[in-house]
């Protein structure tokens, strides 16, 4: 366990220091993950099908132009850990609805591996007493110095604001403005982003949604000497969900292809070239809006249940996904969602 950890923690730490201590400008594969992990426990019940059934304040993350069809101010908050404790998640969003037919919000993600050792300053030659640095991790005589052992924080934030807008009774749009900023040890990095989402009502009971995820690809600089930068590459997220009436609620089927442009090949579900695909699909079963129950199946290979329950202004959703064989490794996410449902905070027109 402690070095499968060990390892998670080296992997997770890797990418950073390289793009903090290597010059240029990279298209990385990986530079914006933390944005993919996702929010809510209604949409991560789901396997993160979601782009086209999102109608409440997380379609601030998942697709912008969802958030026009909320009608009062709401406020969502989630925490989740993953690999026991050792990563930390944390979501949190406000929406409001303006006028008769826009929205505005903002959502922030911070993602953190806390209280890191950092032996850095801690080594030294036990023949000579002299210090050694980093780089003599091959001496012989290398030793630690546990009094000089520090810590520090690796942590990735976002924050989106957003702008929806209702064009017509059945077409929404909406688009996201990103701030992100990465921190490890006394390396630090910002970066800006645009998002812009489309949810269109073609029937009843058929919904389709897209969200185009750093339509301009994102660039990321780091502060250091050799001027790193990391470029986010765009990603076209493109879903549909159908509403079926059963036993006096109804069953929703829904499907997302997330379409990447950054050469993941084997490590999507499967790819034309450079391009790459990941599925996600979920179903989920809502009795007379009173409680849901949901099941999906996300793009890492997740197999994910959840369930929802709607009190009076306060939304309590669960979801759970499963990441191995071992216990330790399941991720047990709650999210609270606070609509502020009274007449005089309705949306104008209603």
């Amino acid at each position: 366990m402690k070095i499968f950890r060990n390892i998670v923690l080296v992997l997770f730490l890797t990418q950073s220091i390289f793009f903090a201590q290597e010059g240029g400008t990279f298209i990385s594969k990986y530079a914006g993950e933390f944005l993919a992990l996702g929010v809510g426990g209604r949409s991560l019940g789901m396997g993160g099908a979601s782009a086209a059934i999102t109608d409440d304040v997380t379609a601030g993350y998942w697709n912008p132009a969802g958030l026009a069809r909320i009608n009062y101010p709401q406020i969502a908050l989630m925490h989740e850990e993953h690999f026991g404790n050792l990563v930390n998640y944390n979501y949190g969003a406000v929406a409001i609805p303006y006028g008769e037919d826009m929205s505005f919000g903002i959502s922030v993600i911070r993602l953190s591996i806390d209280g890191i050792p950092d032996t850095r300053n801690a080594g030294y030659n036990a023949v000579t007493g002299e210090k050694l640095g980093p780089d003599a991790f091959n001496n012989p005589n290398l030793r630690i110095d546990y009094n000089k052992i520090t810590e520090f924080t690796n942590a990735d934030y976002a924050v989106y604001f957003t702008f929806a807008k209702r064009h017509s009774e059945n077409f929404y749009w909406g688009a996201n403005v990103k701030l992100i900023k990465r921190d490890i040890a006394e390396y630090s990095a910002t970066g800006i982003g645009f998002d812009i989402g489309a949810y269109y009502k073609a029937t009843e009971r058929l919904h389709l949604g897209a969200n185009l995820q750093d339509a301009t690809t994102t660039l990321v600089a780091w502060n250091t000497d050799a001027g790193t930068n990391e470029l986010i590459s765009p990603t076209l997220k493109l879903g549909a969900a159908y509403g079926i009436d059963f036993f006096g609620g109804k069953i929703t089927p829904a499907m997302d292809f997330d379409i990447r442009f950054e050469g993941r090949e084997f490590a999507s579900n499967f790819n034309v070239g450079p391009v790459s695909f990941d599925v996600h699909s979920g179903l989920e079963f809502n009795y007379k809006n009173i409680f849901a129950i949901r099941g999906g199946y996300s793009d890492v290979k997740q197999l994910t249940v959840g369930a929802g329950i709607n009190l009076p202004k306060l939304t309590i959703d669960y979801s759970f996904a499963k990441f191995n064989e071992e216990d330790d490794f399941d991720s047990h996410r709650i999210s609270l969602i606070l609509t502020l449902e009274e007449p005089r905070f309705l949306r104008k027109g209603l």
